[in-house]
């Protein structure tokens, strides 16, 4: 069981990082070279469709980590799952506190409703998703590093 487990976990954690590389380095610079409207409204519904997807891939992420920690408590490479799972929980509380609440806005603006600084608040939400997707590959290759243990 505590295979299944582990390559569970790793196939999950290492979709999520692939989804949120692919935002920031192909999707986001493709939208941007778009014009304003185009590129606006492309965010905003990439908004609405992964903001309702994203929070169960991580929550679900952490879950199967706790998990793996627990079941292969005294296994070789747990500390590694420990610290993965650590990082996930950065994940989530950096999603909560700093991206989230752009994304919030950001899905339900309109070329006639966006304010002003739309522009400076997509490069922040930018900014602050690069460091995300750090973290999880991160945890993600600690995660792999403790399945080859």
């Amino acid at each position: 069981m505590l295979s299944a487990l582990e390559v569970c976990t790793v196939v999950v954690v290492g979709l999520m990082v692939g989804v949120e590389f692919s935002v920031a380095f192909v999707i986001n610079p493709i939208l941007s070279g778009l014009p304003d409207d185009s590129n606006q409204l492309g965010r905003a519904h990439g908004g609405r469709m992964l903001g309702a997807i994203m929070p169960f891939w991580y929550i679900g992420s952490l879950v199967l980590s706790a998990a793996w920690a627990i079941v292969g408590w005294h296994d070789p490479g747990t500390g590694l799952v420990v610290v993965a799972a650590a990082l996930l929980i950065v994940s989530v509380i950096m999603s909560l506190l700093l991206l989230v609440p752009i994304n919030n806005q950001g899905k339900t603006w309109t070329p006639e409703n966006r304010p002003e600084d739309w522009k400076e608040q997509m490069n922040r939400w930018d900014r602050f998703h690069y460091v995300r997707v750090a973290v999880i590959i991160a945890a993600f290759a600690l995660l792999a590093t403790a399945l080859a243990l």
